[in-house]
């Protein structure tokens, strides 16, 4: 039977927010590393939040950069709470979680995992 953990995001400090510092894809802020091998995996929850006065495209690199393969685009409201970025989307096998901004340092991530071990 799976068993089911919930953890921080891996690039979180203390689950804290994790704010966006980069504008580049490929490039781009680590938000999580998921479970290594092919029978576990993540359940991968984001939500970010934009403190500036304007929108803001954010761009998530969901296990890869390649476009529109593993990429999650969008405009992020301004000053509007916490707004889903990755609705619960598996992933494993080491597979990594970036983001980058259109503007960079007025975006903050926060998530967690659903740890599935099978």
């Amino acid at each position: 039977m799976a068993t089911f953990t919930k953890q921080k995001l891996s690039g979180s400090t203390d689950g804290k927010g994790i704010k966006i510092a980069s504008n580049t894809g490929g490039s781009g802020t680590t938000v999580h590393t998921a479970v290594t091998g092919t029978t576990d995996f993540d359940e991968v929850w984001i939500y970010a939040f934009n403190s500036s006065a304007s929108s803001v495209n954010v761009t998530v690199e969901f296990g890869g950069v390649t476009s529109p393969d593993n990429t999650i685009q969008q405009a992020v409201p301004a000053q509007s709470g916490l707004y889903l970025l990755v609705p619960g989307l598996p992933l494993q096998n080491g597979a990594v979680v970036t983001a980058f901004a259109s503007v960079v340092n007025v975006v903050a991530v926060y998530g967690f995992v659903n740890r599935i071990d099978q």
